[in-house]
């Protein structure tokens, strides 16, 4: 049953920790300042995934989760990454993407979700470059096969 205030499933006990981002924070506002502050980094956020549900190379990845609350984590870890004063309250990425079987394409196809989420915002190139190149280690986390 969906919580009332938020809409999300509820989800075993963890403990919450800004490490379980999966990259430490730019220093310094400019990151957030590109990305449009914690609304345009919400849009972009909330875009991904949006993309990523319609995307037919891995939307049946996305079919049995919870939309609404990836969308929160999701931007919780942009803006706790791209240092907009947000803390990240999501599990580890090891831990999020256990038995999802995710392969590099599919990866690959996020990725190029979340860059056109980018562009839609107006992301300048070089600034998608520095926050793609934050994530790119996590990969190793999140891909099984």
């Amino acid at each position: 049953m969906r919580d009332p205030v938020t809409g999300e499933l509820p989800v075993d006990p963890y403990v919450p920790d800004n490490r379980h981002a999966g990259a430490t924070p730019f220093s310094g506002p400019g990151m957030a300042a590109a990305f449009g502050g914690q609304d345009g980094i919400r849009r972009i956020a909330s875009r991904t995934v949006e993309l990523s549900e319609a995307d037919p190379r891995i939307a049946a990845i996305f079919a049995s989760h919870d939309m609404v609350r990836l969308k929160r984590t999701l931007f919780e870890q942009f803006c706790y990454i791209l240092n907009a004063g947000c803390d990240y309250s999501g599990r580890d990425m090891a831990t999020s993407h256990k038995d999802l079987g995710i392969r590099m394409r599919d990866m690959n196809a996020l990725v190029e979700n979340l860059q056109a989420a980018m562009r839609e915002e107006k992301i300048p190139f070089a600034v998608q470059n520095r926050f793609l190149g934050k994530l790119a280690p996590m990969s190793g986390d999140v891909i099984a096969r």
